[in-house]
């Protein structure tokens, strides 16, 4: 019979302590689920991978991100909505989305406002883009990198390289009070509907055309209805990186920070991902049949498009703040 001591009690016990790796489970990564409404090929998709890479090289085993593609978790607001639940962990979103929760987000989505990439990214590196990340943070989005979607364009089943053509016409928009401004200040009926349901509605006649960017218009294949775009570059589509609250204000100081820098690097990775796929975009709707056109008078389109920024001024922080920004 073996008697128990104060001594041998201390050594078995010193013994377990010294053993952690074997008598202890391994943490399990923490699961992160991110939404993204194009296919895995996409720079909406990709640019989580380079996300993913820079948190397991300084975060070694600790996060597992599981990339859902296709919107397969629901259309932009749906996505938006299960990161503020918190169902959802991250994903990227447009400005145009996350206007129904903070309005001043729409500052960036005003037509005509900015001349290209570069006077985009000055704006959102500086004051504006701060002001605005306050403002999402209060709704409950952390938002540590924009990104650049590139240009709106116009997309129909003709030509529609003059104002007066679009007047009368139908036109998908999505879900915010300015993109419906803007079509009626053109003379044009906007509709909103979710972007996986554009397809069917612009084949079966719903709508009669809409505005996206190159790169997102060929990922939806949309070439297939509407195959003419005219080059109307009247609003760059600005978005961020988005995780929710919960998750985010869930992470310790070390991993926000490497979460934060993979954000922002993996935003640059984004840009150069979506300018490389508007060259390939541009090639497929060409090769199935699509064509670029250039808009006639230019002037014309801006001054339409712009005379909706007085009825914003309020909304985006006043028209100094819009001029400001216009000529940064």
């Amino acid at each position: 019979m073996m008697t128990i001591t104060r001594r041998t009690l201390l050594s078995g016990t010193a013994a377990l302590l010294a053993a952690p790796a074997i008598l202890r489970p391994a943490r399990a990564a923490t699961r992160i689920t991110v939404a993204s409404l194009l296919g895995r090929d996409k720079p909406e998709t990709l640019v989580w991978t380079r996300i993913a890479e820079l948190v397991e090289a300084e975060l070694p085993g600790a996060f597992s991100f599981n990339v859902v593609p296709n919107a397969a978790l629901g259309a932009e607001r749906e996505v938006a909505e299960g990161l503020r639940l918190g169902s959802i962990q991250a994903s990227l979103l447009t400005l145009s989305a996350l206007s129904a929760w903070a309005p001043g987000t729409q500052l960036l989505d005003l037509p005509f406002l900015f001349r290209d990439r570069a006077h985009f990214a000055r704006t959102v590196n500086g004051e504006t883009g701060r002001m605005l990340t306050e403002e999402l943070t209060v709704q409950g989005f952390r938002t540590p990198a924009f990104v650049n979607y590139g240009a709106r364009n116009l997309l129909a089943k003709e030509a529609l390289v003059t104002p007066e053509t679009v007047k009368g016409r139908r036109i998908r928009v999505i879900q915010s009070p300015l993109h419906g401004a803007l079509w009626q200040a053109f003379g044009a009926y906007p509709t909103a509907i979710p972007i996986p349901e554009t397809y069917n509605a612009l084949q079966n006649g719903v709508v009669d055309m809409m505005d996206l960017t190159i790169s997102a218009s060929a990922g939806f294949r949309l070439y297939e209805v509407v195959p003419v775009t005219t080059r109307t570059r009247h609003i760059w589509a600005g978005g961020v990186v988005a995780f929710s609250a919960s998750f985010w204000d869930g992470l310790d100081a070390e991993q926000r920070d490497v979460f934060e820098r993979a954000a922002v690097t993996g935003a640059r990775h984004f840009d150069e991902l979506v300018m490389k796929d508007e060259v390939a975009a541009t090639q497929l709707v060409e090769d199935n049949g699509g064509s670029f056109i250039e808009p006639d008078d230019r002037a014309a389109w801006e001054r339409i498009g712009r005379s909706v920024w007085p009825a914003f001024a309020e909304t985006v922080g006043g028209m100094a703040r819009i001029e400001a920004a216009a000529a940064a």
